[in-house]
């Protein structure tokens, strides 16, 4: 099934991405232009379940293409930088774009990356828990960077489909 994955752009969804799909990091990664796709097979509550994610560019310019991927996709992933304050006041607009665009059955799960940073913290758990939680939305911190919890939000947010 499809997974979207929207944000900002330098919040590291490419980098959530390739952790996920093939546990690598890349501290060079270039901005992604358009779209990129990994899959993955998982096990989640002993059904295997393949996981195609979507991650989507979080340049402006490419920002109207996100309604022609959203329909269809059954978990979307709303990621800010917690080191970066905007990326999270902006995650408003991108969860807002997420239910315009896609199915109502849709579950969304709010992630704060660059947990690797919390040194440079400029939000905090207690603010994303509580964004997400006004919102009935999931909630996770990561660090694509370590490696830190991006399996267990991918299988978090994949055994909330199913």
């Amino acid at each position: 099934f499809k997974i979207i994955m929207t944000g900002d752009p330098g919040v590291g969804k490419t980098c959530l991405a390739a952790r996920f799909g093939n546990n690598r990091f890349d501290k060079d990664q270039k901005p992604t232009i358009g779209i990129e796709f990994v899959s993955k097979t998982a096990k989640v509550d002993g059904r295997i379940i393949k996981a195609q994610v979507w991650d989507t560019s979080g340049q402006q310019k490419y920002r109207p293409m996100i309604s022609a991927f959203c329909p269809g996709a059954l978990g979307a992933m709303v990621v800010y930088d917690i080191t970066r304050k905007e990326t999270f006041e902006h995650a408003r607009t991108h969860l807002k774009e997420v239910r315009e665009k896609s199915d109502t059955n849709i579950v969304i799960m709010l992630v704060g990356n660059k947990g690797d940073l919390g040194h440079n913290r400029a939000v905090t758990t207690q603010e994303g828990r509580e964004f997400a939680d006004k919102r009935h939305i999931l909630f996770a911190e990561t660090s694509a960077m370590e490696g830190r919890n991006v399996e267990t939000a991918f299988e978090r947010l994949i055994s909330e489909v199913y």
